[in-house]
């Protein structure tokens, strides 16, 4: 038996935000939270596993740190929802940076016409110049199931040859892999993004992305969407999957967040999914009222992951991840907080009444 049920692999930040939609600029405190693709995974599964105030599955992270206190807030705050962190290789801090240091993330919550914005201060961060050997994979990934993104793939000189050698290493050990593509373009561009996928593609199981993803990644486009996504039809993205699973066929399910935005608060959303048993579709969640988006596309992946290690009917997974994910926009921070008991109740038609 397996020591974890899943495991990821990336690069976790302080995250920073200004109270409600303020600007950078104006703000004169700053609310803390951490941004972390894959850290976000652990957390939201450890937390959907929770009974009796114990969470049932054993998630796990693995990244590299320096020991500052940025990255003593990070093992903390993810150690206080269950998730083992004792894989984090942490390095000595200088008190300056020129050897590593932890990224921060700043992020501004749009509002109306104006977009959220991220910005970003992760040079040189630990994970960056992460060095092959710093982790030994076969060793570490005892697990069921392993995840990583695009995001780590592309931050370092590196990372992208320790995330294939991590789902090298999972395969061998028998894991289930899973890969959010997470296009990122202030990272890397199309074409490295692309040739890189070409590496990793034949150890992925479970390919994760949102509806411009496969496009920039995988360079497989849906028909009939614009430039703004701003009215998509799921059924395209049916095509995009068959096309992922013809090329690539060890890749078992292909997964799609669908996302059209009206304003910065207002976006509708859907979930699609396919396996080799068919083309599963959620319902469409209309004018969605949002807190923060920040995290949604990670609670998708995390919505489904959890489902499927659970072994829930397809149709399930699918209903399940988009309602899981619709919810976590009315929550603060990168961290989905609801509980499943709440996501089956959206799942299930619920209303927004007072739950009394």
């Amino acid at each position: 038996m397996a020591k974890y049920d899943f495991m990821s692999f990336g690069e976790a930040m302080v995250r920073f935000t200004p109270p409600g939609h303020d600007r950078l600029g104006q703000a004169e405190v700053l609310e803390l939270g951490i941004a972390a693709a894959e850290l976000n995974c652990c957390v939201n599964i450890s937390n959907l596993s929770r009974k009796l105030l114990k969470p049932q599955m054993k998630t796990a992270y693995v990244t590299k740190l320096v020991d500052a206190w940025d990255g003593d807030y990070i093992i903390k705050h993810a150690q206080m929802h269950g998730v083992d962190m004792s894989n984090v290789v942490v390095d000595p801090y200088d008190k300056i940076g020129r050897n590593g240091r932890n990224g921060k993330c700043f992020i501004e919550v749009g509002i109306g016409p104006r977009p959220s914005y991220q910005t970003y201060d992760r040079g040189h961060s630990a994970v960056s110049r992460i060095q092959p050997g710093d982790i030994d994979w076969e060793k570490v990934l005892d697990t069921r199931w392993f995840h990583s993104t695009g995001i780590v793939t592309a931050v370092g000189e590196h990372t992208a040859t320790e995330v294939l050698a991590a789902l090298k290493a999972a395969k061998k050990n028998g894991a289930t892999t899973s890969f959010d593509l997470n296009y990122r373009h202030t990272l890397w561009s199309k074409e490295a993004a692309q040739a890189a996928m070409v590496e990793l593609m034949p150890y992925i199981d479970v390919i994760i992305g949102n509806e411009e993803d496969f496009e920039t990644m995988l360079g497989i486009k849906a028909d009939n969407t614009d430039e703004n996504y701003s009215k998509i039809d799921p059924m395209c993205y049916k095509k995009v999957a068959e096309k992922v699973m013809e090329k690539y066929p060890n890749v078992q399910v292909v997964g799609n967040s669908l996302r059209e935005v009206t304003s910065a608060c207002l976006n509708n959303w859907q979930c699609v999914m396919m396996t080799r048993n068919g083309y599963f579709v959620s319902r469409k969640y209309m004018n969605i009222e949002i807190y923060d988006r920040v995290g949604g596309g990670d609670s998708f992946a995390s919505g489904l992951i959890w489902n499927l290690l659970n072994g829930r009917p397809e149709q399930e997974c699918i209903d399940f991840a988009a309602a899981y994910s619709a919810l976590c926009h009315t929550i603060r921070n990168d961290w989905n907080l609801v509980t499943t008991e709440e996501a089956y109740d959206v799942m299930n038609g619920g209303s927004a009444r007072v739950k009394r």
